[in-house]
């Protein structure tokens, strides 16, 4: 009885040193550890207040599309045909046969959804514009116009739709322009191969990865999943390691969707957590080495910001609906939260990006504000996924910034790269 009972207390002390390993932010929120699959949080940040005498008067905004049904469109039809050979050979366990009569009957909604934007999509978008609006109302009480852009997807284009409609209930006389074209790609997703403007820009790797065989992990996550859902492989279509991975990205995926409880008893919330610090391994990689494609929507939020300063526009927001693969690249361009550090140590990559702020219908919000006073600096702000972000700035009054320290900044990291 004593030796289960030291077994149990040192299971016990296990899971507390792991679970002591992973960001507090992921501990509050296992789904965190879906990564760039994760559904945007319908949660309240609490703001700072507005220095006296400054109030907001333009936004400048980047946000990927809200929650879709999963991307590739070969993953639904190869489980299909997975689960249809393993129910006639018996080779599905239990908690299998269970599972491949949920996903039967979701298989057409699945299979004629791929790729495109849930109802959870459009609700996020809904959420982000009303809480845009209620937290900074002075920017469009007076209404005015709003220039809104989004890639060539389906997906961005109904995000951009849903969010503006918002905009319009809020305030219905805000005069907004929706775009989707090839003419304003190198604003919103300048890596397209349909953008007339595209171009060529460095790509460089984290320092991490000359530094990668000194993370010590191990994931049996796969052996686990396969051995819950079929009592042998022999025989099925796919190697065992690919089924393993069809069956975790269709878990993580499930939240997006409305079919949370398909997989239960295959994989479990702890068991993604668990792996998390490793997927956001490759995670930063993939966000680090492309960050220089996206120097043009850098520089089209510095333009477009500046003619609303200087009074040439009259504009008081700009949007942009694109993909995790412009803002992850973007916020490591801009630095935010310190993602632009590249540390050497693996270890230390947590601390300064996490996949789950790329995840759905996540966004980035700079804030315009200026005095009554005149004279004065116009100032920004930025949020990511609604909290209030750093930037590698200089700034007395946090989370505030100067603009003209900004734009010179930012101008200069463009002009360093080109």
């Amino acid at each position: 009885m004593k030796k289960v009972l030291n077994l149990l207390l040192l299971w016990f002390a296990a899971l507390t040193i792991e679970a002591q390993n992973l960001p507090q932010q992921l501990q509050s929120d296992l789904r965190k550890a879906y990564g760039t699959d994760y559904p945007y949080s319908f949660k309240e940040h609490t703001l700072h207040k507005a220095p006296s005498g400054y109030k907001p008067f333009y936004i400048s905004h980047y946000s990927r599309h809200g929650s879709r049904y999963y991307w590739n469109a070969v993953l639904y039809p190869e489980l299909d045909t997975l689960l249809m050979v393993a129910h006639e050979k018996q080779l599905l366990t239990p908690i299998g046969e269970a599972f491949r009569a949920k996903f039967m009957e979701a298989k057409d909604e699945l299979t004629s959804s791929v790729s495109e934007l849930s109802d959870l999509g459009w609700e996020q978008h809904q959420y982000i514009a009303r809480t845009m609006y209620n937290n900074f109302e002075d920017v469009f009480k007076k209404g005015g116009d709003v220039f809104a852009i989004s890639s060539l997807s389906g997906r961005c284009v109904l995000s951009m739709a849903s969010f503006c409609q918002e905009l319009t209930q809020c305030n219905p006389k805000l005069e907004i322009r929706e775009q989707s074209s090839r003419n304003t790609l190198d604003g919103v997703v300048p890596s397209d191969r349909q953008n007339p403007l595209r171009r060529t820009y460095p790509k460089s790797r984290p320092r991490f990865e000359d530094h990668r065989k000194d993370f010590q992990y191990h994931d049996n996550l796969r052996q686990k999943v396969i051995s819950r859902v079929f009592t042998s492989t022999e025989g099925l279509p796919g190697n065992p390691g690919r089924i393993a991975s069809n069956l975790i990205n269709l878990y993580t995926s499930l939240p997006s969707i409305g079919h949370d409880g398909m997989m239960e008893g295959i994989i479990s919330d702890d068991e993604i957590a668990a792996r998390w610090e490793n997927e956001n391994l490759g995670s930063y990689t993939w966000v680090f080495e492309p960050r220089y494609d996206m120097i043009p929507i850098l520089r089209d939020i510095l333009k477009k910001a500046d003619a609303v300063v200087s009074g040439s526009s009259k504009r008081v927001a700009d949007l942009r609906f694109g993909h995790d693969t412009c803002l992850g690249p973007l916020t490591v361009l801009m630095g935010l939260n310190g993602a632009d550090k590249d540390p050497e140590d693996p270890y230390e990559v947590k601390n300064c990006y996490q996949n789950w702020q790329t995840g759905k219908a996540s966004n980035m919000q700079l804030i315009f504000y200026r005095s009554k006073k005149p004279g004065k600096e116009v100032l920004v702000k930025c949020l990511l996924n609604g909290a209030e972000a750093t930037l590698p700035l200089p700034s007395d009054n946090y989370p505030y910034y100067k603009w003209s320290d900004f734009k010179r900044f930012y101008t200069e990291r463009c002009n360093s790269v080109e």
